[in-house]
């Protein structure tokens, strides 16, 4: 029995690389600093500068995503939560049937969209104003 298990362990012990010779490392402890999620977990002053710097430089993106394109709307594991306003948004949105492809053209598909929304009435990462013209960031 005992030749058994020595002749099982001793190859799981090589494969495992634990040898008798086998220095030992000590793991490293790392830190990782956790970034926001999304919009609502920035505090007032990140809020203010990230719609200063999506003014300033006409970036029309919200972490990583692209505000034109073809949107699907669910209920559940959204890219963006979303509130329609009636002033001061964040992003005007005009909805095309065709040729998504300029900052705040939004297209509405139920497959294969570029991003995903929901609609919600508290704590949005955009607030959004729909318009017939104009689209975009202010």
């Amino acid at each position: 029995m005992n030749k058994l298990a020595l002749s099982i362990s001793i190859p799981l012990i090589a494969l495992l690389g634990l040898h008798h010779n086998a220095p030992i490392v000590a793991e490293q402890s790392v830190s990782i600093e956790k970034a926001p999620l999304t919009f609502a977990d920035l505090n007032v002053a990140e809020k203010a500068k990230f719609i200063e710097h999506l003014i300033a430089t006409g970036d029309c993106s919200f972490k990583g995503i692209e505000l034109y394109g073809k949107v699907q709307f669910v209920t559940s594991f959204p890219d963006i939560k979303i509130q329609y306003v009636t002033s001061f948004p964040d992003i005007k949105v005009k909805w095309v049937t065709a040729f998504p492809d300029q900052c705040g053209k939004w297209q509405e598909v139920t497959s294969f969209p570029d991003f995903k929304v929901q609609v919600v009435t508290s704590f949005p990462d955009l607030k959004v104003q729909e318009v017939t013209s104009f689209p975009g960031v202010d």
